[in-house]
């Protein structure tokens, strides 16, 4: 998410989005307020989501929530962009600091369980040790910086894949690389441009068979879709789905997918819920703009949301799909 759109929705957060948190912990606004809603554009969406499910806020008052990361051992590791820092969130809402970083976005778990982080000003991929440190990964290709990595995922052949937009290049600084690309990241450091034919590449996700990807592109507004071969190598692509909206409504951005191959894509006022065949099935709106979301809970049947000041919980009815719990 960049900077100006960050600016936003605090602003309007900070004057019009005053939510109110009752004793069950399920979240209530005033008549003037965005309100959570589940609107279906097909009945195939209520296969995905309940008629009455709620939305609970599990935590608030942070600056700007994104990178939500489910542990197994129960809490949420949160990266806030404008407080500079990660945090562990509990279920009770309690808030752990786990690093101080300038401008922390995506996370993800890979394989080996390592917590790793596109870094904004640091214009880095990075793996955050256990003990609060960080250890730089990759920050240059072809022996320029990067831009400013902004979303991170594990590929079916272990591989990281992230993107790297202008988004939120620290400014003053000058982009070295002339293009907005999306690479592939091997375990022994080699990185691989995959793609430079988006204007502002933002969330990406597999499909659960390895055998498609998936990048928005949060300038263009649309989805875009790449068949992936052995090597990582993407082809044919093409676009998916296209999230129009008016100024502040929100772009597309965090991404994620369930077993089903159903993609569910942060976008105006909400998440929206594709089939694998691009057909829009519903969104979910949101109380507060979203700017990712992650599967948790024990079966990985419940979507934890960053959305701007807050981390809000929806259970579904569908299973999440989980790159780094796959043998």
């Amino acid at each position: 998410m960049n900077r100006s759109t960050k600016t936003l929705h605090m602003a309007v957060t900070a004057s019009s989005l005053l939510l109110a948190v009752g004793a069950s912990g399920f979240l209530t606004a005033p008549r003037t307020a965005r309100e959570f809603q589940l609107q279906a554009e097909s009945p195939q969406f209520w296969n995905l989501v309940d008629h009455n499910a709620k939305l609970s806020v599990v935590g608030t008052g942070f600056g700007f929530t994104e990178g939500p990361v489910w542990d197994q051992a129960g809490f949420l590791y949160v990266s806030d962009e404008t407080i500079n820092k990660i945090f562990r969130l509990h279920p009770d809402g309690k808030k752990e600091e786990v690093i101080a970083l300038g401008d922390p976005d995506g996370n993800t778990f890979d394989r080996q369980h390592r917590l790793i982080d596109c870094a904004s000003v640091l214009r880095a991929i990075i793996e955050v040790t256990p003990d609060g440190k960080y250890k730089i990964l990759a920050d240059r290709y072809d022996g320029k910086k990067l831009n400013s990595p902004n979303d991170v995922v594990v590929g079916p052949d272990n591989a990281l894949y992230f993107t790297d937009p202008t988004l939120d290049l620290v400014a003053g600084e000058k982009q070295e690389i002339p293009f907005q690309g999306v690479y592939r990241l091997d375990a022994e450091g080699n990185l691989q441009l995959l793609t430079k034919d988006l204007t502002q590449p933002n969330g990406l996700a597999f499909s659960p068979d390895g055998k498609h990807f998936y990048v928005d592109d949060s300038k263009q507004r649309n989805i875009r879709v790449y068949d992936v071969a052995a090597d990582g190598t993407l082809t044919d692509g093409r676009i998916f789905g296209e999230e129009p909206g008016g100024k502040g409504d929100g772009v597309p951005d965090g991404m994620k997918v369930d077993k089903n191959g159903n993609v569910f894509v942060t976008g105006p006022k909400g998440i929206w819920v594709w089939d694998p065949g691009g057909n829009h099935l519903g969104t979910i709106l949101m109380p507060e703009q979203p700017a990712n979301l992650n599967w948790g809970d024990k079966e990985y049947r419940t979507l934890y949301i960053t959305a701007t000041t807050s981390v809000y919980r929806l259970e579904m009815k569908t299973q999440g799909y989980v790159p780094y719990l796959e043998p």
